[in-house]
């Protein structure tokens, strides 16, 4: 009479199993991803409320707001000069750091080249390096009181940049996220070469074509996906650039405390205690950032299933 009862019970545990491994992560998801998003969202529109001096118990509460930290945040001119400042940004870094990573996989997977092993880990390695150690060591090789590249130009004659400030200021910060980000997003196109058929690349060479040919017109298109995958994560990061603006603001007087709008947000919820327009506008840097990770998204998608042979 036990046996049915058993295998009962049995087949409720293989059922549930899946939910059970799921738990963790759904907990961990929601504890530390949903909820602080869902909280953030609830301070976005309420406000503080000050009656009198601000003095006393009750003197401050939290009311509703609507739609009045949005409109402030949207109408701020600091909001809209951060942005193009990281747009200006973007443009260097993206094509930059995808150009090197694509001729840096492609030149690793020729047959003619020598130590691939070393020189695949020698371009990861800066990946590692922690964003702030990297921002403050390069910007110690800026400054031109230490930096031993100045200190070159200054015993040849040459004149000194000045690579902390104006429009030197970009490419330098720019520089900083090409060195540690071409690494990691040249293993994802390198992995997807080596995945790649050996079988057409010896066809393309019966036919007579050469390297550059097959790089171009072969390899180059296969990797499509992985170029769209890695371009998604670079632009993706590129609006969310903090670490090198911060790291390098006390080194120089050409960044401001709003240089960046992760920046902006910061100094409007630590600096000026304003958390429920800082909340604001995260919120509405998580749209943008998810609006255009989208519109890039289906153009890419448009463009590839136009592309696809019938």
């Amino acid at each position: 009479m036990s046996k049915p009862h058993q295998g009962a019970r049995r087949s409720y545990g293989v059922r549930t199993a899946p939910y059970g491994f799921l738990f963790p992560a759904a907990a961990l998801f929601l504890l530390f991803f949903a909820l602080p998003i869902g909280y953030a969202v609830r301070l976005s529109f309420h406000k503080i409320e000050v009656k009198g001096l601000g003095l006393g118990k009750g003197a401050k509460n939290e009311v509703w707001a609507g739609l009045d930290n949005y409109t402030a945040a949207l109408t701020d001119p600091e909001l809209l000069h951060s942005a193009l400042r990281v747009l200006g940004y973007g443009v260097i870094v993206v094509p930059v750091m995808l150009g090197l990573a694509l001729f840096f996989a492609l030149l690793l997977d020729s047959e003619r080249v020598r130590a691939r092993s070393f020189a695949r880990l020698a371009i990861f390695l800066p990946y590692a390096v922690p964003g702030v150690i990297a921002a403050l060591l390069w910007g110690f090789l800026y400054l031109p009181d230490v930096s031993p590249f100045h200190y070159l130009l200054r015993a040849a004659g040459l004149p000194e940049p000045d690579l902390m400030d104006g429009g030197l200021l970009y490419g330098s910060m720019a520089n900083i996220a090409v060195w540690g980000g071409t690494g990691f997003n040249m293993i994802v196109i390198y992995t997807a070469l080596r995945s790649l058929p050996a079988e057409v690349f010896e066809a393309a060479k019966l036919d007579g074509c050469s390297e550059l040919q097959i790089a171009l017109r072969i390899k180059i298109p296969m990797v499509a996906p992985s170029l769209v995958l890695t371009f998604f994560f670079s632009v993706i990061a590129t609006l969310q650039v903090y670490n090198e603006p911060t790291t390098l603001k006390p080194l120089t007087n050409g960044i401001t405390t709003t240089w960046s709008p992760l920046m902006k947000v910061f100094n409007d919820a630590f600096v000026g205690g304003n958390i429920h327009a800082a909340s604001a506008t995260a919120v509405i840097l998580a749209i943008a950032t998810f609006l255009l990770s989208f519109a890039l998204l289906r153009a890419s998608n448009r463009r590839t299933t136009q592309g696809a042979p019938r």
